[in-house]
């Protein structure tokens, strides 16, 4: 899933010259935390909620602004950016590491699109297939070629479709594979993947501590 498939376009933006308090005001009426500021057509800088509330604040260095101030004394400049055909996951990385809440998205010097942390918590919705009926199972593999092809041939075989699949490491010699699959029954099929000697995570073992059976 690309940039392009999650952002929001066109996008609400402002000039520098705008006020703090008509910041504010745009923001309320369409709830928005994040807006993109041009000058003659380029971006230039970024406005949050959040830079707004410190500026009229006391804790403001220097006293709080006065409501008349323009957004441009206050917005973070130069704005980091992404690109409409970026992988929804880099957004996500540079958004965490640079500990921003929103991305404006730039083709060439054009401003085309915004990606916000409610856009990537929607696309995680989409690659893990929860929107669609279906149930989660969660199987731990030996991390050696074949063993992901051995999970998804079992399903197969039982004419499951798989919505969806997310692997991540577990542990130096294993890898957690995490499938939406076309049935809400997994708890029987959990047991028919343990008994062909696959390591069920979820849903758990029913005799296991713990436990409860619906």
């Amino acid at each position: 899933m690309l940039v392009k498939d999650v952002m929001h376009h066109p996008v609400l933006t402002l000039d520098p010259t705008v006020s703090l308090g008509q910041a504010y005001t745009r923001m309320l009426e369409h709830n928005i935390r994040h807006i993109p500021v041009l000058q003659a057509g380029k971006l230039v800088g970024m406005i949050t909620d959040r830079d707004l509330r410190l500026a009229t604040s006391s804790f403001h260095p220097g006293g709080p602004k006065p409501p008349e101030t323009p957004v441009g004394e206050i917005m973070s400049r130069p704005p980091i950016t992404g690109d409409p055909l970026d992988p929804v996951e880099e957004a996500a990385r540079t958004m965490r590491e640079r500990k921003i809440g929103a991305l404006p998205i730039l083709e060439g010097e054009t401003l085309v699109g915004i990606v916000t942390g409610i856009d990537l918590l929607e696309a995680l919705l989409r690659l893990t297939g929860v929107t669609k009926p279906s149930g989660r199972l969660e199987v731990r593999l030996p991390d050696h070629p074949g063993e992901l092809a051995r999970l998804t041939g079992f399903l197969a075989n039982k004419g499951l479709n798989i919505h969806s699949l997310l692997t991540y490491p577990s542990g130096p010699e294993g890898v957690l594979v995490v499938a939406r699959v076309g049935t809400p029954e997994t708890r029987a099929l959990a047991e028919e993947l343990r008994h062909n000697g696959f390591e069920v995570r979820w849903p758990p073992d029913k005799f296991s501590p713990g436990s409860s059976v619906s």
